[in-house]
């Protein structure tokens, strides 16, 4: 009886099925979910699956007994085997897409790497990388700058507003730069080449190198240099580099680089060039003077490495200065049109000279000064326990006095303050006589204006402008904020050619005469020789001269700015150490001093050693033991057979 009704029950499914098939709108559910192959149904497995899910026949439909999670974790199961089986026969994903793709280009960059070579690529991304961070830099300095002169403008109705809003904007730059970098990273402050002159030796400065301080130098530097005080920018870009090249050598592709100590050590070096040519576009003069500042002894193999690091930075970024400046084509920073065809006369050597002989004093007496302010705030205990506990009150007295006396319609009328250091630059490098009043353009007289003044003349205007930014950058570059010190005094030593350039050509209106021919002389050229001299004996390098050529696009006077330089070295190296030794000095950073000179092989040791020393002897008396512990104040002596 029950193999009837089995029977009859497969007859059934069989029917059902050849109707299925005759209809493929009519579909069971068993049927349904069974059909996961192409294989011909049996009903042996299909009354094996119904009974899996209590399937029970009813008249009509049937039903299944067990619950539908118990089905649907089945037909999943099936699903996953079905996907498994056709996993080939399908498109792929997109995601697939992307991370083939992704593979072909990271393998594409290896092979790059392999074989165009490391060291080219990592250096040309640096000098990329810097040009691009200097361009926008300057940018936005720029901006803050205008920013301060639109501010003053807008209260032109009131002169207390538009002394409030003067002094304000440099203060609350100042202030936030003060505060963003002491929280940030305190390592940011200052300039930075003393800390790299310090690890190129071979010490190792915790934090210095770290992505903080890259952040805390960027924004701290467009902060200080925006509020228009008498900062730098070359010596903290020196820092950035440096800690860009040190970012760059942890990437995965430069592991070599960051791995290797010796190898690391030599792109850091490659970066102080490339951070110097993004500064001043001066790919030679920033390599030169790199090396001159921060390596005492040079690795020849490094050559190369600082020059096409320096190159690749300096024409990116000139060309996005031709892209968005709208400039005619790659010009110089501070274009000059000197005369080419007699630009000095022989006899003018001696005027130069003269200029760097006085820029070695004044180079001299601006690092004394300097070191003087430093040593004053650390005299006195109670002071400068005061002023580091109220970290905001030494910046805010520096910025309230600087920035009030150089209020335009105040004391600042007289020299010029209103003038950044790139504009002032670009006015004493021009190639007019002030004194004869050479005004060809509404543009010379603007210039003009700004130099003399109805209540004094240009030479007051002059030594004002010496004096002032000479006092003021020394006390500036004490703030514990980041700030270089190459920037204001080029502009300073550019100001003192031109005093003596003006004055040359007052005393001398015709030009100085040494052979047939006469010409008038170019007081513009003294500006050139006077920013490479004052620049040189501040930070003790010659590769100045080769800066001022490359950032004026003038090569006319390199013989007196190279004489000038030469002897400001000289006076400036008797009398105090550079700049950057200096802050070193200072900072008591562990710095390694410079191998001693060969004559001190010939030192005995008898010229050093204490020739009259207390002894004791076996024949000694007890008043001589007596008179010697009276007189003498050691603890021990020695014992010897006989005096």
């Amino acid at each position: 009886m029950q193999r009837k009704k089995l029977e009859g029950l497969v007859l059934d499914i069989q029917a059902a099925e050849k109707l299925s098939r005759e209809n493929p709108a009519v579909q069971s559910p068993a049927a349904e979910s069974r059909r996961v192959s192409t294989n011909e149904l049996r009903p042996e497995a299909i009354m094996a699956d119904k009974q899996k899910f209590g399937y029970e026949q009813t008249l009509i439909y049937g039903q299944y007994r067990k619950d539908l999670g118990s089905f649907a974790k089945f037909q999943a199961k099936l699903l996953k085997s079905k996907d498994k089986k056709d996993i080939g026969k399908r498109e792929p994903r997109e995601t697939y897409r992307l991370l083939e793709c992704w593979y072909r280009v990271v393998r594409t960059w290896h092979w790059v790497v392999r074989k165009v070579g490391e060291d080219w690529i990592f250096l040309a991304l640096l000098g990329i990388i810097m040009a691009l961070l200097s361009f926008a830099m300057d940018y936005v300095i720029e901006k803050m700058q205008e920013a301060k002169m639109l501010l003053y403008e807008e209260f032109s109705f009131s002169l207390p507003l538009q002394y409030v809003g003067w002094v304000l904007y440099s203060l609350l730059l100042i202030m936030f730069a003060t505060g963003f970098t002491h929280l940030m990273s305190p390592q940011a402050i200052g300039s930075g080449i003393p800390e790299m002159k310090t690890i190129l030796r071979g010490v190792v400065l915790k934090e210095f190198l770290t992505f903080r301080t890259l952040v805390s130098k960027v924004v701290g530097l467009c902060c200080s240099l925006g509020s228009t005080l008498p900062f730098g920018k070359e010596g903290p870009f020196v820092h950035v580099a440096s800690i860009v090249a040190n970012l760059l050598g942890k990437l995965t592709s430069f592991k070599a680089v960051y791995e290797n100590e010796s190898r690391r050590t030599e792109m850091l070096a490659a970066a102080c060039a490339v951070g110097v040519a993004c500064t001043f576009a001066a790919p030679i003069g920033g390599v030169l003077f790199s090396i001159e500042v921060t390596a005492t002894y040079f690795a020849v193999r490094n050559y190369w490495r600082g020059f096409f690091g320096a190159v690749c930075g300096a024409v990116v970024f000139r060309l996005l200065a031709f892209w968005f400046n709208n400039t005619e084509t790659l010009t110089a920073m501070f274009r000059t049109s000197l005369k080419t065809d007699f630009p000095f006369d022989p006899v003018e050597l001696l005027a130069f000279s003269f200029v760097g002989i006085a820029c070695g004093f004044i180079g001299a007496l601006f690092i004394l000064c300097h070191r003087r302010i430093v040593l004053f705030t650390r005299k006195h205990k109670q002071m400068s326990a005061f002023l580091q506990k109220n970290r905001f009150i030494y910046p805010g007295i520096i910025t309230l006095v600087v920035v009030s006396l150089t209020f335009p319609p105040g004391f600042g009328q007289f020299f010029a303050s209103m003038l950044t250091h790139k504009k002032a630059l670009n006015e004493l490098f021009s190639n007019i006589t002030w004194t004869e009043n050479q005004a060809n353009s509404l543009k010379d007289e603007t210039m003009l204006g700004h130099w003399n003044h109805p209540s004094t003349n240009i030479y007051v205007s002059l030594v004002l402008f010496i004096i002032n930014n000479f006092w003021m950058a020394a006390i500036c570059n004490t703030l514990p904020i980041p700030a270089g010190v190459f920037v204001p005094v080029f502009t300073i030593g550019a100001a003192f050619g031109r005093l003596v350039g003006e004055c040359m050509a007052a005393w001398f209106p015709n030009g100085v005469k040494s052979g047939d021919t006469i010409q008038k002389i170019i007081p513009g050229g003294y500006a050139v020789v006077g920013a490479a001299s004052l620049s040189g004996s501040v930070t003790r390098t010659i590769s100045t001269a080769v800066i001022v050529f490359e950032v004026t696009g003038q090569i006319s006077h390199v013989l007196p700015a190279v004489i000038a330089v030469l002897l400001s070295n000289a006076v400036a190296n008797f009398f105090q150490p550079s700049f950057y030794d200096s802050i070193i000095n200072l900072k008591r950073l562990p710095y390694l001093p410079n191998i001693a000179s060969s004559g001190s092989w010939s030192v005995y040791v008898e010229d050093i050693m204490v020739s009259q020393v207390s002894s004791i002897s076996f024949v000694s008396t007890f008043k001589e033991l007596k008179e010697m512990l009276e007189t003498s104040k050691h603890r021990t002596y020695p014992l010897v057979d006989s005096p």
